[in-house]
């Protein structure tokens, strides 16, 4: 059943060039059943949510397929997932993402919070800084303006109308934030040293460009004092 998900889900995303293709997806699911694993969560259910989480991005397919589910929930009456288990998936599929933690969702289930965690993970590390220019390159932005500073406290709203100025906005107006959004232990561990990566990746970046003034914008942040 999960392999006849797997392959649903594969034909869906499998021209996407935002960072959300199944490459992506593939490495979600790897992780989330490592920390199944550890966790002792049910890992079927861990591989539904996590195979089927962008499935019905609405930066992808629009609010009304991320309202709805409308892929999720195709892909799993095709493939024949029971009903209860389509419940369960589709409950932790509803409170993970960034943008609804901004509006105060957050997955209730160990299931849902493993995936949650997973997926922001892979927005960490050498990949996340990857995917974070191809999506900045899809939408015809740079992926650094030494002019152009991230907007601070962003709003929901607004984080879902637009895509950052630039790749480095978007790192300090998503990326860097959630190392603190974990759920679980498996998580917060795991976020540690990937979270590292881009404070690294940014300091070697502004030391090479020769824009002290964002060096010291990144030590304030890291400091908290911009948040």
């Amino acid at each position: 059943m999960i392999e006849k998900v797997k392959k649903q889900v594969s034909e869906l995303l499998n021209q996407d060039n935002s960072g959300h293709g199944i490459d992506h997806i593939n490495r979600v699911l790897e992780l989330s059943l490592k920390f199944a694993e550890k966790e002792n969560a049910n890992k079927d259910i861990v591989s539904l949510i996590a195979l089927l989480h962008d499935v019905d991005d609405y930066k992808l397919f629009g609010m009304n397929n991320a309202e709805n589910l409308t892929n999720t929930k195709k892909i799993m009456e095709d493939c024949n997932v029971d009903k209860n288990t389509q419940e369960q998936v589709c409950l932790a599929l509803s409170n993970i993402g960034y943008s609804k933690r901004l509006k105060g969702f957050c997955p209730t289930t160990l299931e849902g919070k493993i995936v949650s965690d997973a997926d922001m993970c892979d927005a960490l590390g050498a990949n996340g800084i990857l995917r974070v220019y191809t999506y900045s390159l899809k939408n015809g932005k740079p992926f650094f303006n030494k002019d152009i500073f991230p907007i601070e406290d962003i709003s929901a709203e607004k984080y879902t109308r637009r895509c950052a100025d630039s790749s480095v906005c978007h790192i300090f107006e998503k990326i860097l934030k959630l190392k603190s959004l974990m759920l679980t232990e498996s998580g917060k561990e795991e976020a540690k040293s990937r979270h590292q990566i881009i404070v690294d990746f940014l300091f070697h970046l502004f030391d090479e460009e020769n824009v002290p003034e964002w060096t010291r914008y990144l030590n304030e942040y890291l400091k908290g004092n911009v948040k």
